[in-house]
């Protein structure tokens, strides 16, 4: 197929697929800011699994037209479209940080057609009731958040001189992000193959605009457009203890209202181990035992 898919609104989504074309069907929802090119499993790995893994930019990253506006719900409609594009009638979906609220926003919506879920790192919603959402989360992303929500014009004037900066220099967000990293995420940052594939991705992400950046960041503070206690089909929910960027307490949240849902907390991690996790979750996506 080609790499770019066609929306029915006529936007354009760019859509990279790896591994075992012939393989069980895994959609990969990238982080935030992030992209297609994001990190994920050698496809050597994903053929042996046999898996095929559909990753995309979410609209305003990369080579995907911006959707001003979308909610958290409207991933589906894109997900969708490369589904269709792809023949595809079934498949399974996971999301890591920004990407795992999108992830549930598939299994509530579309449960004719996502076998399993999973969600790495996510949050919750922002309304989510009984939860003191900011809880345990680093100031950085506590001030970004919250302006986003109380004054979403002056939260895109501030992010877009940052994202062109970081386009230029990818490394210059893991050394905002470092003060805030654990030692496991140091060590995770540092590895020359997960960094490698962290600053191309940042790098692609923000290469055409800021937009995804600032439109994923509102849609996960403003209303989701689903309940995620409405999803039925099974639910991983995995989450590092020490993550400070997406609290624990989130993940908490959402296995109490999600059904059929499982969580998992590594008590020795945080934020970045999710990118470890990644192929014991692929596993458990395609049929395999719980991690």
């Amino acid at each position: 197929m080609s790499d770019h898919v066609r929306t029915a609104d006529g936007r354009q989504l760019r859509v990279e697929v790896s591994g075992d074309p012939r393989g069980r069907a895994v959609f990969l929802l990238h982080g935030m800011p992030g992209s297609r090119v994001g990190p994920r499993p050698r496809p050597m790995f994903l053929y042996q699994r046999g898996a095929c893994l559909i990753s995309y930019d979410r609209p305003g990253y990369g080579g995907s037209d911006r959707n001003r506006g979308r909610r958290v719900a409207d991933v589906v409609q894109d997900v969708a479209v490369v589904a269709d594009t792809l023949e595809l009638e079934s498949f399974a979906v996971v999301g890591r940080s920004g990407g795992a609220p999108h992830a549930l926003a598939c299994a509530a919506l579309l449960p004719d057609r996502v076998t399993r879920a999973a969600a790495l790192v996510g949050l919750a919603p922002r309304d989510a009731e009984g939860l003191d959402w900011f809880a345990g989360m680093a100031p950085s992303n506590v001030d970004e958040f919250r302006t986003a929500y109380t004054d979403p014009e002056r939260f895109a004037a501030r992010l877009i001189p940052r994202s062109t900066a970081i386009g230029r220099d990818p490394e210059r967000l893991l050394a905002q992000l470092r003060k805030d990293l654990t030692d496991d995420d140091r060590s995770i940052v540092a590895d020359t193959a997960i960094r490698s594939m962290m600053l191309r991705n940042f790098r692609e992400a923000l290469r055409r605009s800021p937009y995804g950046w600032i439109d994923d960041i509102l849609a996960l503070t403003g209303p989701w457009g689903f309940d995620p206690a409405d999803i039925k089909v099974p639910v991983l929910l995995w989450h590092g203890e020490h993550d400070v960027f997406s609290p624990v307490s989130h993940t908490s949240w959402l296995a109490a209202r999600i059904p059929r849902s499982r969580k998992v907390v590594d008590p020795a991690a945080a934020h970045f181990t999710a990118l470890r996790a990644l192929p014991r979750i692929i596993d458990w996506l395609i049929g395999g035992p719980v991690v």
